[in-house]
């Protein structure tokens, strides 16, 4: 009896052997490939993620990002409202320190992309909203669905008619709703005439994760609109706790040049993070070039340093 349980584990034994060898003798390249493809294979090549406009912890709303499913522009568009909506099977995939503001139980009834205008249907609940949001859930939704390539504006209806006035502000809205309306708006005028509307980027802060807030600034200025966004931009400009930027209060813009599809920017040595090794921040570069791409209508940014170019962006959400 023991004689043949031996046997037995000494077979087991040999097999395993056998069978560790067979796989050793396959080429190492087969082996690694083999394993690559069964990486692959669960990879959902139809999520990706797209820009979002959410409410941080100071009610603004602000820029982050979010996986989003589809293909198509309208699966997108829809994806990306019902995760603006509270209470919604995409709230869980919305970042710590943000808030949707749809209020909940809001429906999608219809939605229908035509000449790159995006017509959207809700139910009467998008009506439940706090006063005081009612505007930033206009913005919320304006700016997360222009952020998609193919939509360059929205019209709203609630339950079949369109929405033209916000019933509690009593603020009238175009027909049609595209970014000349604004975000987290600023008043800074003193006249009714030559009102000038500058949208600029700032940082704040959620825990250690910076992310970007933009703010629209009505004005009486006639100046490049660059040279506004540098301005405010500057950090002994700054008014707004919860807001920052990273961009040296002794920072000079030399000169704009916009030609074609490509606006150009020379500053000072002072828009370098470090003099010697002549980096420029992350934080700089987005601020500028999330507000150029709100202001103008370019496809590439080029930084030069005294007339030297230094950094070149593409904007991807412009094709």
């Amino acid at each position: 009896m023991l004689r043949k349980i031996y046997l037995k584990k000494i077979l087991i034994s040999i097999s395993a052997l056998f069978a560790l060898f067979l796989i050793y003798l396959i080429p190492t390249e087969n082996r690694e490939l083999k394993n690559i493809k069964s990486e692959v294979t669960y990879i959902d090549s139809s999520v990706e993620t797209n820009n979002i406009y959410l409410l941080d912890s100071h009610n603004m709303v602000s820029l982050t990002n979010i996986m989003v499913s589809g293909e198509d522009i309208e699966t997108k568009a829809k994806d990306l409202i019902e995760s603006l909506i509270q209470g919604s099977t995409k709230e869980d995939q919305i970042p710590n320190g943000f808030k949707s503001i749809i209020p909940d139980e809001t429906k999608i009834l219809n939605l229908k992309l035509e000449n790159n205008i995006l017509k959207i249907d809700f139910s009467k609940d998008i009506l439940n909203i706090k006063k005081d949001l009612e505007e930033k859930m206009i913005e919320a939704l304006t700016y997360t669905l222009t952020s998609i390539d193919g939509i360059d504006g929205i019209i709203i209806y609630v339950e079949g008619n369109l929405l033209n006035k916000l019933p509690q502000t009593n603020i009238n809205l175009p027909s049609t709703l595209d970014r000349n309306f604004g975000i987290n708006k600023e008043y800074d005028i003193t006249s009714s005439k030559d009102i000038t509307s500058v949208t600029t980027y700032y940082v704040s802060k959620n825990n250690d994760d910076y992310y970007y807030v933009p703010v629209t600034k009505y004005l009486n200025d006639d100046r490049e609109k660059i040279k506004i966004v540098i301005d405010e931009l500057e950090s002994s400009k700054m008014y707004n706790t919860n807001l920052m930027s990273f961009l040296n209060n002794n920072v000079k813009l030399l000169s704009v040049e916009q030609l074609e599809d490509t606006l150009t920017l020379n500053f000072n040595e002072y828009i370098y993070s470090n003099l010697d090794t002549k980096e420029i921040l992350e934080e700089v570069i987005y601020t500028i070039c999330l507000s150029i791409e709100d202001n103008y209508d370019v496809k590439q940014i080029v930084f030069n340093v005294n007339d030297e170019e230094i950094y070149k962006s593409v904007l991807k959400s412009i094709e």
